[in-house]
């Protein structure tokens, strides 16, 4: 019987995979026999740290900022493409978010990116029958006061795949989406490093625990794989039910 989870001789890329959530992801792809790339915006793969959640073992880096276009369209992508995770994302804090160039900063990463990537992707995902997977965040549906940047880029994003998985249904591409909850990742330290914060999050999530990044990978392996064939268009919230509380 086949393994709908084993991606031996598929090529798996992750926009975002050099740390957290992405990094995460990267490696449950590795584990399932895929054979994985992720971009970062530094110029080397060393220029990583594991203590900063950061695994490149195993991993093909390629440096690109995507928040710069013209770097996008220059970008050599891999020859083959079964599987691409959108996984970039940034927030600024301290208010930041509330001024024209902190709003800008956010949005060309977390939403204008996903549309250049999107695109420069789709042919290839096209030949393959693969599929492209966004991540966003459960502050897309619930806002967030002191980033309102990063609060509607992820709600924009979640309208994207339903947009997204309509318009590339017919070239036989599945377009899906992962919003994470409160995941323990660097990019969420600047408020789960608040022991009352974090505390009072956990009390608050009914699975009783932070997230990690391999409870996001399972999802994108799922969303990936034919157990999920008739899956289209759809954001599946993974926070281990504080939306619901």
């Amino acid at each position: 019987m086949t393994d709908p989870l084993d991606f031996s001789g598929k090529s798996v890329l992750v926009i975002g995979g050099t740390s957290g959530i992405g990094n995460g992801i990267a490696h449950g792809f590795r584990d399932h026999g895929a054979d994985v790339h992720v971009t970062g915006t530094r110029a080397k793969a060393e220029d990583y740290a594991e203590a900063d959640g950061s695994v490149m073992e195993g991993l093909t880096f390629h440096s690109l900022d995507v928040s710069d276009r013209e770097a996008v369209d220059a970008f050599e992508w891999p020859e083959r493409l079964d599987v691409v995770v959108l996984c970039q994302g940034i927030a600024r804090y301290n208010r930041e978010e509330f001024t024209r160039e902190g709003w800008d900063a956010v949005m060309a990463v977390n939403l204008d990116s996903l549309l250049d990537c999107a695109n420069a992707v789709r042919v290839k995902l096209a030949d393959t029958g693969g599929s492209l997977l966004i991540v966003s965040s459960i502050g897309g549906y619930r806002g967030l006061i002191g980033n309102p940047a990063y609060g509607a880029s992820k709600a924009a994003a979640i309208s994207m795949v339903k947009s997204l998985g309509v318009a590339f249904a017919e070239e036989g591409i599945r377009v899906n989406g992962i919003a994470p909850g409160y995941v323990h990742t660097k990019i969420n330290d600047a408020f789960l490093g608040n022991e009352k914060f974090r505390d009072a999050t956990i009390k608050s999530t009914p699975r009783g625990r932070l997230g990690l990044p391999q409870d996001m990978a399972g999802v994108a392996l799922f969303l990936s794989s034919p157990l999920a064939d008739y899956v289209v268009g759809q954001t599946i919230s993974v926070d281990g039910g504080l939306s619901l509380a």
